[in-house]
């Protein structure tokens, strides 16, 4: 069962550190106490997560379980790949029989049972090699994209919603009945547009943010529940609901 770290941390790592001044920047040291002081960050390098974000996808995967008897998953802005290495587990992947794919345009170090692309997911040859390579029907989409910031909040939202519109277009054409799709967004307002076209297409679609994820963060990930198929799998009549967990922060 995924909690929370309790009583600051697991690891015998104190919290509460400073970094000294020297010739960091205000903000970069404030960024560096923060980082070192997470007790998620220290539980992913006790429990061998390349980033805090694993708790995120177990979190949800706890309570929506829709991992749960994935044979095959994709993993779309998967650097540096901790939910690659989920779901390699979950689907008891192997390199002589990947059933996990994984794209990021930045680098990323191989992992077993993984087969990795660094290639833009905006690549119009990014989505058959995927597909490719996978070798069959995907049962879950993940997608941790967001654009590189730019520091004006409205138009850093505006890119990471197309990234997640392009993702869910994606997750339409290739997964199979009763597949999932979980993808990164950022409160302020999910397009209409796009929630009526996961609405059709799913039973059930709503607003997670779990505890994993930083309060003061604008980030929530929209789920997109048991796929209906790609024959007559319109006009769905389910609408949008948003979770109010009591361990989940509250939307800004």
């Amino acid at each position: 069962m995924t909690k929370p770290p309790i009583g600051g941390n697991r690891t015998g790592r104190k919290l509460g550190q400073k970094v000294k001044k020297g010739k960091l920047k205000a903000s970069s040291r404030r960024w560096i106490e923060r980082h070192i002081n997470d007790p998620y960050v220290q539980r992913a390098q006790l429990e061998g997560y390349r980033a805090r974000a694993a708790f995120k996808l177990l979190e949800i995967d706890e309570k929506h379980k829709i991992l749960s008897g994935a044979r095959r998953i994709i993993d779309l802005g998967a650097a540096p790949g901790s939910w690659s290495q989920i779901a390699a587990n979950v689907t008891r992947s192997t390199d002589a029989e990947p059933k996990v794919v994984a794209i990021d345009f930045l680098p990323m170090d191989p992992l077993p049972g993984v087969h990795i692309f660094q290639l833009d997911f905006l690549d119009p040859t990014a989505p058959d090699q995927i597909m490719d390579a996978l070798g069959g029907t995907p049962d879950v989409v993940l997608s941790d994209m967001a654009a590189p910031t730019t520091g004006h909040r409205q138009t850093d939202h505006i890119r990471t919603m197309h990234l997640c519109e392009v993702a869910a277009h994606f997750a339409i054409d290739v997964l199979g009945p009763g597949g999932h799709f979980l993808a990164k967004t950022f409160q302020g307002g999910t397009e209409r547009e796009l929630l009526n076209l996961l609405k059709q297409n799913f039973k059930q679609v709503i607003h997670v943010k779990p505890a994993s994820s930083r309060a003061e963060s604008v980030e929530m990930f929209l789920l997109a529940k048991g796929f209906k198929g790609r024959q007559g799998g319109a006009g769905g009549s389910e609408d949008i609901s948003e979770e109010r967990d009591l361990d989940e922060a509250p939307a800004e």
